[in-house]
């Protein structure tokens, strides 16, 4: 009878020990929520153009195309999708994404380790910086660049030595995210398209923590992009009528999306 009470005993203990670990023990992680969207206005979009980065400024949008011999930056007009203003980058170069620094415009490229720093209204080369390893998509918030390079990690740097100041690691429901692509900062959070996808990633710059998925399935139907590699790239903010915009490479139009909630 003793040992059947000590083994009781030591059951009933075992069983509170779990209980109290279980309280210390962190929860399990909840699914990222998904959103999905309303198109508010599409606009047209040069079906030529390789993008690969986007910015809204003063009533005009800034466009970064890619492919070597084919790469470069340009001022459309939003309306019509005319290019105002325009400048080739280097045949051998791969440009990738685009963003505003004050008075100037970064460009990264893809491969050749190099940034492009033009003056904003002119377009006139004004620096090139170097930085290690690839370059994908580029944004900033008051302090700094945030740039992508295809891996799960995004680069904080400094806007004006383009020196990396740190690191964040993306991740959703406790999995890196990789393929992090052309960026964007919105209202505190970096939008991140994921490549080869027609999700755009909602990431707390400060824990890389993925917070939401935008799905934007069916916004241009596969028999209306012209190639395998017309995917999903390319987001702009209008910070002042909260307008956001997407669109994709090689892709006839650009959209004004609202996000709407979904059931996941």
């Amino acid at each position: 009878m003793q040992l059947i009470s000590d083994l009781r005993r030591r059951t009933l203990l075992a069983a509170l020990a779990s209980a109290a670990l279980a309280c210390l023990a962190p929860p399990a992680l909840a699914a990222t929520p998904v959103q999905g969207f309303k198109v508010v206005r599409s606009y047209p979009h040069d079906p030529d153009a390789f993008t690969q980065g986007l910015f809204f400024h003063d009533g005009f949008l800034f466009e970064g195309t890619g492919l070597r011999g084919r790469s470069s930056i340009r001022k459309v007009e939003l309306e019509t999708g005319r290019v105002l203003q325009g400048v080739e980058l280097p045949p051998e170069v791969f440009g990738e994404g685009i963003t505003r620094w004050g008075d100037r415009l970064v460009g990264i490229t893809w491969q050749e380790q190099t940034a492009f720093v033009l003056d904003l209204k002119t377009f006139k080369l004004w620096r090139k910086f170097s930085y290690p390893g690839e370059g994908w998509g580029i944004t900033h918030n008051e302090r700094e660049l945030v740039m992508s390079d295809g891996s799960a990690e995004l680069r904080f740097l400094d806007p004006l030595t383009f020196k990396e100041l740190r690191r964040v690691k993306v991740t959703a429901d406790g999995r890196p995210v990789t393929q992090l692509n052309e960026l964007e900062w919105v209202e505190g959070e970096i939008l991140a398209n994921v490549w080869q996808t027609d999700r755009i990633a909602r990431i707390d710059p400060k824990t890389g923590r993925v917070t939401g998925w935008i799905d934007l399935t069916g916004l241009l139907p596969d028999g209306q992009r012209p190639h395998p590699d017309a995917v999903l790239n390319g987001i702009a903010y209008d910070a002042k009528a909260k307008r956001l915009f997407v669109t994709g490479k090689l892709w006839p139009k650009l959209f004004e999306i609202q996000l709407v909630k979904t059931a996941r």
